[in-house]
C-alpha cells in the first residue's frame, strides 16, 4: 500500500511528540492544563449564535485560519505575520480563528497559537494532527479555546475519550469527517460539533459538494462546519442553504494581500 501525505504527517507528528514528552511529561502538561480555569472565548457559542447574512437571510460564521503552507500548495504566503494576520481577520468579521501547529507539512508552530491567543478578541481553534491526550492538554495551556480531531486519524474508543476530555477542561472539540463512515463514527463517538472536511487527506483532492453529500447524514440538533474548498461568497450561500453554521477558509483569504477586505467581500452574500 502506498505511503499518503496523511500517513507521513502523523509519522513526523508522533517523532515530535515522543521527543516533547521526555522535556515536559504527560502528567506536568496535564497538571497545568487542569489548573487552568475554562477558556474565556468559547468556540461553540461563537460559530453557532445567530447571525444574518449581508441580504438579511441566514448568514454562515467563518472560522478564519492562520497557515503560513500546506503539503499541496507549499507555501501559501511569504509574508507571514501570524498576529497581524489574526488582527486582521477580526477586523474583517471572523468569528473565530484556527491556527495551524502542525510544524512539518503546514510550517506551523505552538508559538502562533500562544500569541493569537493572548492578543486577539476571538476564540482559537488548535488545528493540528492530534494522535495523543497530551496535545489536548497542551491546545488548553496554549490558549486554544477548541482542538481538531480528525476521525482518520484515532480508533473509535480514543475518539470517544479526546470527545469527552474537551468537557472535563471547558473545551470545544471539533471532530473532522471526510466520507459517510467517518460521519457515522464521529455521531457514535458523541461529537457534539462536526466538520466535514472537503479536502480528501490522502490525496489533498477538495471538493465543496462533500459538505453537501454529508451534511443530510447529520441531525439538525448538532453545528456543522464545512472546511476547505470555499472561495466566494455563493459557497457560503450555499453552505447556508444548507443549514451549516460556519465555514473553515484558509487558503483563499491566506493568498489576499488584504485579508480583512477579502474576509469582508466573502461575507457579503
Amino acid at each position: 500500500m502506498a505511503i499518503t501525505i496523511l500517513d507521513k504527517i502523523l509519522t513526523a507528528k508522533a517523532a515530535r511528540l515522543a521527543d516533547l514528552m521526555k522535556t515536559v511529561s504527560l502528567e506536568d502538561i496535564e497538571a497545568k492544563a487542569r489548573a487552568l480555569p475554562t477558556p474565556e472565548r468559547n468556540f461553540l457559542a461563537a460559530i453557532t449564535a445567530p447571525t444574518p447574512s449581508a441580504s438579511g437571510g441566514t448568514g454562515v460564521h467563518v472560522i478564519a485560519e492562520v497557515k503560513k503552507a500546506s503539503p499541496s500548495r507549499g507555501i501559501i504566503r511569504q509574508d507571514f505575520k501570524p498576529l497581524e494576520i489574526a488582527k486582521a481577520y477580526q477586523a474583517g468579521g471572523a468569528s473565530a480563528l484556527s491556527i495551524l501547529t502542525e510544524e512539518d507539512h503546514f510550517q506551523g508552530h505552538d508559538r502562533y497559537l500562544r500569541e493569537i491567543s493572548r492578543n486577539v478578541e476571538l476564540p482559537t481553534l488548535r488545528k493540528d494532527f492530534i494522535i495523543d491526550a497530551y496535545q489536548i492538554f497542551e491546545a488548553k495551556v496554549l490558549g486554544a479555546s477548541a482542538y481538531l480531531l480528525i476521525v482518520a486519524c484515532l480508533k473509535p474508543k480514543v475518539l470517544a475519550e479526546y470527545i469527552a476530555l474537551g468537557a472535563e477542561l471547558g473545551m470545544t472539540p471539533l471532530v473532522e469527517a471526510h466520507t459517510e463512515d467517518e460521519v457515522k463514527a464521529a455521531l457514535d463517538a458523541g461529537s457534539t460539533l462536526i466538520g466535514i472536511n472537503n479536502r480528501d487527506l490522502k490525496s489533498f483532492h477538495t471538493d465543496l459538494q462533500v459538505t453537501f453529500k454529508l451534511r443530510t447524514l447529520i441531525p439538525d440538533s448538532i453545528p456543522v462546519i464545512s472546511e476547505s474548498g470555499i472561495f466566494k461568497p455563493a459557497d457560503l450561500k450555499a453552505l447556508a442553504d444548507a443549514k451549516v453554521q460556519a465555514a473553515l477558509v484558509g487558503e483563499s483569504l491566506m493568498k489576499q494581500k488584504d485579508v480583512t477586505a477579502a474576509l469582508k467581500e466573502l461575507l457579503n452574500f
